[in-house]
């Protein structure tokens, strides 16, 4: 059949239609589409490529409420070198986000908005201000997540089926505790599922933030964080951080890498106030036996909920030299140490998280620069972060070696407050060492008087 001719009009119209394409077709050329098409988020900043591998990590938590006089993000960039000076590699920030006024307790725990930053504590500039100079300075910075409940004022409760429910149709707060602050999150909501995943990769992308502390992860059911961090970890040029704070023993196969050594820190309290010196190792050893390779305990003397509720470690640990004892003890035993902000500076007073204080910084030199010289030994020591422990029992005395290849170490702790004679091991007679706190060399003959709480780090 023969095409009959166009109207000219026709072909105008059809040519501008061609012309208009062609110059939208180039604009998206021009504007590359999100780096995450199901989210729309792009990235901000370049993915940290310095995240460190989980036994080398040395984490630092910042309760910002106490961190500065200001309170804020800017407080924390402002002390960012004295972090660093630690030889941190990872800082966990407390949540930032709004905090719900309905039923409120004033706790950081109690989310209004999962992607705000509270005016509190600043805005999502300053927030990227201290993940670029983190960065800068080698260290990762993750997130407090609080994933089982929100705050009731969140917009979120608008969807009442992402809510657990009574009988009568009620939200309810979490079951089995006195959290009546805040609302619990309904696990078997597929929607609330994934705004919670979205929430999530929000702060990686807009952020740059390096992974998250999951804040009562036993309340979450397991497959939700084992695919949330899949979803987490295909985020591209990602190396991320997964800390639980919870007792189930899967947290671990969710994909967590890190959890609280809470056995190793009841053992090391128990010890400090009269108990046999063995009872660390022997839970340490009961939270490492089957451990899935690549994963470890968190150790510490104190963190933001033990400084505010219980005692801060100068007051468990009887004194400044006890503190250090104790540390000693946590940070080289084995798994990854953390630092709470206010216990380098040996704070006695107890340190809240649901209103304000300020640290003292300039308090106990002394003791800031015994954290600093004993981390950098630490972070530097391969056998110190991975070497095999070989413990000589002691009922008043924490004594072993680490070993890797024919690398070793020797710690020795006197964990009682009073002067001790302690008959060293045969094998370590006539052995000589370098003293890693003063750099003198020390030659064991059969025995050492240990002054109260004194500690040995030997190289």
């Amino acid at each position: 059949m023969q095409r009959k001719n166009l109207n000219p009009i026709i072909t105008l119209i059809f040519f501008a239609i061609l012309i208009i394409t062609a110059i939208a077709c180039r604009k998206e050329e021009k504007d590359p589409p999100p780096d995450n098409p199901g989210t729309g988020y792009q990235q901000y900043g370049t993915p940290f490529a310095g995240v460190p591998e989980t036994e080398d990590i040395i984490l630092y938590e910042v309760n910002l409420r106490a961190f500065s006089s200001t309170g804020d993000l800017q407080g924390v960039i402002n002390r960012l070198d004295d972090i660093a000076a630690l030889s941190v590699n990872v800082i966990w920030l407390m949540p930032i986000h709004p905090i719900g006024q309905i039923n409120s307790v004033n706790s950081p725990y109690s989310v209004r908005d999962y992607k705000s930053v509270s005016t509190e504590y600043g805005d999502l500039g300053d927030l990227r201000n201290l993940t670029d100079e983190a960065h800068a300075r080698g260290m990762a910075v993750i997130m407090d997540w609080v994933a089982n409940h929100t705050a009731w004022d969140n917009p979120w409760i608008s969807n009442t089926s992402w809510y657990t429910q009574d009988g009568n149709g009620n939200i309810i707060h979490p079951p089995g505790t006195n959290w009546l602050d805040v609302a619990d999150l309904n696990y078997y909501s597929a929607d609330m599922r994934k705004a919670m995943i979205d929430a999530m990769k929000y702060w990686v992308y807009e952020a740059n933030v390096d992974g998250y502390r999951c804040d009562y992860a036993d309340g979450v059911p397991f497959d939700f964080w084992q695919a949330a961090f899949k979803a987490l970890d295909s985020i591209p040029g990602r190396d991320l951080i997964f800390f639980a704070e919870g007792t189930r023993t899967n947290h671990y196969q969710a994909g967590f890498q890190l959890n609280f050594g809470w056995q190793s820190y009841g053992a090391i309290k128990d010890v400090f106030n009269g108990q046999p010196a063995g009872k660390i190792f022997t839970a340490h050893n009961n939270e490492y036996s089957n451990l899935p390779a690549g994963k470890h305990w968190v150790r510490f003397t104190t963190n933001h909920d033990e400084s505010a509720w219980d005692a801060t470690p100068v007051t468990l640990f009887n004194g400044i030299n006890g503190a250090l004892a104790a540390s000693v003890i946590t940070i080289f035993t084995g798994g990854v140490p953390l630092i709470y902000g206010s216990q380098e500076v040996g704070t006695a007073a107890k340190v809240p998280f649901f209103s304000n204080s300020t640290i003292n910084w300039n308090a106990n030199p002394q003791m800031k620069a015994a954290y600093e010289k004993m981390l950098q030994f630490y972070s530097g020591s391969k056998v110190a972060r991975t070497g095999q422990n070989t413990v000589f029992q002691h009922n008043d005395v924490v004594c072993f070696k680490k070993i890797l290849d024919s690398d070793e170490i020797l710690v020795i702790v006197n964990v009682r407050n009073s002067i001790l004679n302690f008959s060293i091991p045969s094998v370590l007679e006539n052995t000589t060492w370098t003293d890693v706190m003063t750099g003198n060399a020390l030659t064991f003959s059969n025995s050492i008087t240990l002054q109260p709480y004194q500690y040995f780090i030997l190289d």
